[in-house]
């Protein structure tokens, strides 16, 4: 131990003195986002009133967690996000994930599917089934959920403008399975704030496409009480680069957008609120992370009880699943990325996720092996039951630093809402481009670091020797897209072509109609067999498209 002229140091002053640590000879360590680290934090670091502000886990303000017993009477959902081909190859991957202990399922969808093209539009040649499985119509839903009993698993899927179709072609293909929407239980993402932020997955204008949205929040409060019908991302907010806070502030900003359009609809916070839920990011910069869920927790818990009077305290209740970083995976090395995935998981359990999906090592060079998969579905298993972290709640919890951080990713999240205020609120600021221009610029100077080397990032630009092996990837036979075309004209060619024609006149109708609630007309075209581009091209013919102005 270092001492003090012959003593062991006594006080923090001292303490700093014996190890060089005065303010002017702090070294300037920062998180990932950018944030300047200390070398030490004390008591004098915390809020004074920070027994109030952490309390106790399963009560305001969720600081510590939403469940008073968190993970001691249940683990986390283990959900790993699974698409590519057709629906068959997909419901094989299903099948294996569940037999392997996953405990839930996430859909990717192809990116045609993610933008409203059917399989055989000219927008699609060569994407069909390349990062996702191609749905294009009821027939491909039921395809994909064959054999498995919607009413016992949870589903999760990741679509958001054409969510509604979507989630019509779930609900009909449950139907069919003699399974009402009321026991369907799991998520659809719909998040429409953040395509325009940070995705680019689009089909409408910014209004229409809010206005479709909260018609499917109003829906299921009436219909399908187990289901969420908004994830509220700031997953892909920060995958397009964005800080923690950036992240933090961004999505909460979107939900809370959300919550003032669907009670300006006339709906009662607590019919809905219940059933948001969000999806954030676990980048590598661990303790940042676990600080952003706490801080996330607490604020929602605030907003809605105190600024929109919800009265149920499960409306209080920031419900979240979470996924590693996928930004943070490298092509290089890629077998190092098994580390990154495993405690970028741990910050997620750490942090308190209700659900979690752990990346596969070589997703940075194509869809991931079935190998890959299990051990990335075996890293969460292992947190689960070999760590010990779930056998007390929230270890963390009152840790100087963790909630130091904590209070100042609150106070940056707050800085934010105040700003976006400022410009006359979420809708107007996205259509403004201000969150887009914050991201860039956040982007830009992370990327500045790693060039210059002042942020290592290993097998990347330093300790770039050794494991240069070549990696097996999975590969998307080209046959698959040929295979989808030909199921899809067998739908058309067996369909009531007066159905389709009927079910898309009154689509068009109830769009052009300011209050009428699409869903139900949505359900009739699924229904009749109409397909998503028919359904995304009818609704464009009254509603427009979208062109996103420049902000670089």
């Amino acid at each position: 131990m270092t001492v003090l002229d012959g003593r062991v140091p006594v006080s923090e002053a001292e303490w700093r003195a014996a190890y060089g640590l005065t303010p002017e000879r702090d070294v300037p360590f920062t998180t990932l986002s950018g944030e300047p680290i200390a070398p030490l934090y004390t008591e004098d670091d915390v809020a004074p009133d920070r027994t109030a502000s952490i309390g106790l886990p399963g009560m305001f303000p969720f600081t510590r967690g939403v469940y008073p017993s968190m993970y001691r009477s249940r683990l986390w959902t283990m959900r790993q996000f699974a698409g590519f081909g057709t629906a068959e190859e997909t419901n094989e991957r299903f099948r294996y994930l569940l037999e392997h202990g996953q405990t839930g399922l996430s859909t990717a969808f192809d990116m045609p599917s993610l933008m409203g093209h059917d399989s055989d539009s000219p927008r699609s040649l060569g994407e069909v089934g390349r990062e996702g499985v191609a749905i294009d119509t009821l027939d491909d839903m039921e395809t994909l959920f064959g054999g498995i009993d919607l009413g016992a698993v949870s589903v999760s899927m990741t679509i958001n403008a054409p969510a509604a179709i979507m989630m019509a072609f779930y609900v009909v293909a449950a139907e069919r399975q003699g399974i009402p929407p009321d026991r369907l239980g799991g998520t659809i993402q719909a998040d429409i704030l953040k395509e325009y932020i940070a995705q680019k997955e689009w089909c409408f204008p910014v209004d229409p496409a809010m206005r479709l949205m909260v018609d499917m929040i109003e829906w299921c409060s009436e219909h399908m009480p187990r289901w969420h019908p908004v994830s509220i991302s700031g997953y892909h907010i920060r995958e397009a680069g964005s800080t923690a806070a950036q992240e933090l502030a961004f999505t909460l900003k979107d939900g809370l957008t959300y919550v003032e359009e669907a009670v300006a609809r006339g709906l009662d916070v607590d019919d809905f609120a219940p059933r948001l839920s969000f999806f954030f990011n676990a980048q590598i910069d661990f303790f940042e992370e676990i600080a952003k869920y706490r801080a996330a927790r607490r604020i929602w818990a605030r907003e809605l009880r105190d600024t929109f009077g919800a009265r149920n305290p499960k409306s209080w209740l920031m419900r979240f699943h979470t996924q590693t970083a996928g930004v943070s995976l490298t092509a290089q090395q890629p077998l190092n990325n098994i580390v990154r995935t495993a405690i970028e998981a741990l910050a997620g359990v750490l942090g308190g996720t209700q659900s979690l999906h752990t990346n596969s090592y070589d997703e940075a060079l194509a869809l991931p092996t079935e190998d890959a998969v299990r051990i990335a579905l075996r890293t969460q298993q292992i947190i689960a039951h070999e760590t010990g972290v779930t056998n007390t709640i929230d270890p963390l919890g009152g840790a100087y630093f963790v909630e130091a951080l904590t209070d100042r990713l609150e106070r940056h999240c707050y800085d934010y809402f105040s700003r976006i205020d400022q410009v006359g609120g979420m809708v107007e600021a996205v259509k403004q481009g201000f969150p887009q221009r914050e991201i860039a610029d956040a982007a830009f100077t992370l990327q500045q670091e790693i060039d210059s080397g002042r942020r290592i990032v290993v097998g990347v630009n330093a300790l770039t020797e050794g494991d240069e092996g070549q990696t097996p990837i999975l590969r998307i036979d080209p046959a698959l897209e040929r295979k989808q075309l030909a199921r899809l004209n067998g739908v058309r060619a067996r369909r009531d072509s007066t159905a389709v024609e009927g079910a898309l006149n009154q689509i068009q109708q109830a769009a052009s109609r300011d209050r009428e609630n699409l869903m139900p007309h949505l359900l009739d075209a699924a229904r009749a067999n109409v397909s998503e581009g028919e359904i995304v091209q009818a609704l464009q013919a009254v509603w427009g498209d979208y062109r996103e102005t420049p902000v670089f």
